[in-house]
């Protein structure tokens, strides 16, 4: 894996010695397993357990104070990783942090679902959570360098930026078809709630066709063939994963704004080609605003995640047509964004409509000549 420092390194480090559990989730192979390791050797003398030796799970099973003592020894950090996969990692966690003083805790999982339904009733109080992501555009900007990485843009558009295709671009194809097929659905299926992994398939290939646009569940019900309910519980699941996410119209203020529909992005693009089996060259494409239009909003979410931001996100449409792709509402003033791949003959007004019922901080079309300005500021 590339050797890449990762932006997210200063949040862990804050609250490193807080004495409470550090949990890190995110979706496999995106390098968490790395950036708590090199935090861990930093210090050195500490313990590693991982999630998915049956092992080491073994090991835990049914562990009260006395055998985690044993355990633990003389060790000052326990790093548990792919947590997710030991049966009452919960309670664990919490006699440790209560009944074993003087030992940091750091734990990595792959399914925010499992991870919440295990530690947020036996952790409340205890724990610090963070979120890792594939790459990001500052963390690669510092490592390439601005020409190349500019120069690098249609690559992160149509492989993504999670780290092993990063690291080896030549082989990034047949890389996320693996982690698209066996580590994408890897906690999901052992989850009780996919009793369809067929219908999972025929979703993900749906959302992935319509990336961006406004999705209808009633329609994509029909298009996989199950009822709306379970649609939307296998979103929600697919979401818990970071493989997609769901994006809410603004609806306020403006009598004729669209308030019923939802739009859905991908967190890696490469990932969402890997799913419809499509890596053509950009020039080839028909989907290139998309796929500008997706990088850009899951980079923001990256930036916006990892600054600990507390405002809302939106999109706004009307029934007139009217639309705005990305809205940032803090503080009761909104910010409004555009995504253009293509710059020549692009309308750079945004709707009047909007500008005269909302607080406006700032309106900006985001294209490839100002996109660090978005993603940095």
């Amino acid at each position: 894996m590339i050797d890449l420092e990762r932006d997210l390194k200063i949040n862990l480090l804050e609250k490193w010695n807080s004495g409470k559990v550090l949990i890190l989730i995110g979706p496999r192979q995106v390098g968490k397993t790395t950036l708590i390791r090199s935090l861990c050797e930093a210090e050195g003398n500490y313990l590693f357990i991982n999630g998915d030796d049956s092992e080491d799970r073994l090991l835990l099973e049914n562990a009260g104070e006395s055998k985690l003592r044993n355990l633990i020894g003389s060790h000052k950090t326990v790093f548990v990783d792919e947590a997710q996969r030991i049966a009452n990692i919960g309670i664990i966690l919490k006699i440790i942090h209560d009944q074993i003083k003087g030992v940091r805790v750091v734990v990595s999982g792959s399914s925010a679902l499992e991870i919440a339904n295990e530690i947020n009733e036996p952790l409340t109080g205890r724990k610090w959570e963070f979120n890792l992501f594939p790459f990001t555009w500052s963390e690669l900007l510092k490592h390439f360098g601005a020409l190349q990485h500019f120069k690098n843009i249609p690559q992160y558009l149509l492989y993504g930026t999670y780290p092993e295709v990063i690291t080896n671009v030549v082989d990034a194809e047949n890389t996320l078809k693996q982690i698209a097929g066996s580590y994408l659905y890897k906690d999901l299926l052992q989850y009780q709630g996919i009793r369809k992994p067929e219908v999972l398939d025929k979703l993900l290939l749906a959302l992935a066709l319509q990336m961006g646009s406004e999705v209808n569940y009633n329609e994509l019900s029909r298009t996989v063939g199950v009822d709306r309910a379970t649609v939307e519980q296998y979103i929600s699941l697919l979401e818990k994963a970071y493989v997609v996410f769901r994006h809410a119209p603004l609806a306020r203020n403006v009598r004729n704004e669209m308030n019923t529909s939802r739009k859905i992005y991908f967190y890696d693009n490469g990932i969402r080609n890997a799913i419809i089996g499509n890596f053509k060259s950009l020039e080839f494409r028909q989907d290139v605003g998309a796929l500008w239009e997706n990088f850009m909003i899951s980079e923001r979410v990256k930036v916006l995640n990892y600054r600990k931001w507390h405002g809302r996100t939106y999109f706004w449409r009307t029934y007139q047509q009217q639309e705005i792709d990305w809205i940032e509402e803090i503080d009761g003033a909104f910010s409004a964004f555009e995504f253009k791949w293509n710059t020549k003959n692009f309308n750079k007004k945004f709707p009047k409509t909007f500008l005269d019922n909302y607080v406006i901080h700032q309106t900006m079309v985001v294209t490839p000549n100002n996109c660090d300005v978005f993603l940095l500021e």
